[in-house]
């Protein structure tokens, strides 16, 4: 089932707007969606979605390291908001007819 709280998906959101470190991360992924992350659940995913080419890290400015959505990155996102756009519209048809 996809879901719109996957800590993956809010990383790749929240750098979808630009490069950020962990800590922005956290902040950002709380301002636009309510989710409060730890640090294990960021930082678990952050290795993940490196894993899988979809983020990288940039040269920092200072001690916190920041990371950058690859062009796979962005177009896994897209690709999976496509598929939640979807499910949420099918839905709420739906339930107008319900």
């Amino acid at each position: 089932m996809t879901r719109n709280n996957d800590p993956a998906l809010l990383v790749l959101a929240s750098l979808a707007d630009g490069d950020k470190h962990g800590y922005a991360m956290m902040e950002d992924i709380e301002r636009f969606s309510g989710a409060k992350l730890g640090p294990g659940t960021l930082y678990g995913a952050i290795t993940r979605l490196e894993e899988n080419g979809w983020i990288a890290p940039v040269p920092p400015e200072d001690r916190r390291q920041p990371y950058t959505l690859t062009a796979l990155g962005r177009k896994s996102l897209e690709s999976e908001l496509a598929a939640i756009l979807n499910v949420a519209k099918t839905a709420l048809k739906r339930l107008k007819h319900a």
